[in-house]
């Protein structure tokens, strides 16, 4: 494949530094390059700068050093930020959280309203419009909180650690489900989690990031076809590309330990 048959560029970080006014180095030198189209997942230790760099991609932070370029095509409101907690206004009913970006953007209420089921529809929750998020089970706030995201058209999504809190099987369909609408609607996806299991389950590129201050000292591709089906979980190539992974965290960590 030639460079002109690539797809293009989403995201082009380029030496991206953060240092905090406290002093704290959270990131080195990081390069990373994302194009369209693509699920690229994030894994590293605790602490190493993965939620930084997605803040920093997602303009919520500036950089010390460095140049984060996204593409004209990613600009807002096309892309959306995920965060760890579903963050739901809990005096609001479900329609009325997916809506509350075009609220704020001030489109018209009818326009809204046919965006908010569309986009309820996208995650199965068409029949919950009217419920509480009290009423909801973690699993069904979070995909509420994916609804809120895309609302807005977003295509380009910045996801940290969305299903982390959520138990096991719960986060395994969680998984499938957002496998499945990412490859249906095209979205450009970067991840963040602690789980290399679900790294490999969901990803086309998985990077490395060492521990604090942290850089990205490694990438493996996953060459298999998305979406993937359960079933993958319990085949060799799963358990190789877990292994492969589990063995490059481990180095990374060793050497900093050095």
């Amino acid at each position: 494949m030639s460079f002109s048959d690539l797809p293009a560029v989403a995201i082009d970080v380029r030496g991206a530094c953060k240092t905090y006014p406290n002093g704290t180095r959270a990131l080195e030198p990081v390069d990373l390059l994302l194009r369209e189209g693509e699920f690229v997942t994030i894994i590293g230790p605790s602490g190493c700068g993965k939620s930084t760099l997605l803040r920093l991609i997602a303009g919520l932070a500036a950089p010390t050093q460095g140049d984060i370029v996204l593409s004209q095509s990613f600009s807002a409101p096309a892309l959306a930020y995920v965060f760890q907690a579903p963050t739901l206004m809990p005096w609001a009913t479900l329609q009325v959280n997916v809506r509350l970006p075009l609220d704020l953007a001030g489109v018209a209420r009818e326009q809204a309203d046919e965006k908010t089921r569309r986009a309820l529809n996208q995650v199965r929750l068409q029949d919950f419009a009217s419920s509480f998020p009290r009423e909801l089970s973690g699993g069904m706030q979070m995909r509420a909180s994916i609804a809120r995201a895309l609302v807005t058209g977003a295509q380009l999504l910045l996801m940290d650690e969305p299903f982390g809190a959520l138990d096991e099987i719960t986060r395994n369909r969680l998984d499938s489900e957002f496998a499945e609408l990412s490859s249906r609607e095209r979205l450009t996806v970067l991840f963040v989690t602690h789980s290399i299991y679900e790294a490999v389950f969901l990803s086309s590129r998985v990077l490395v990031m060492s521990s604090r201050p942290g850089t990205i000292c490694g990438e493996i591709s996953i060459d298999l076809p998305r979406p993937r089906p359960e079933a993958f979980r319990g085949t060799a190539e799963f358990a190789a590309y877990s292994a492969k992974l589990s063995e490059m965290l481990a180095g990374a960590m060793q050497e900093d330990a050095t």
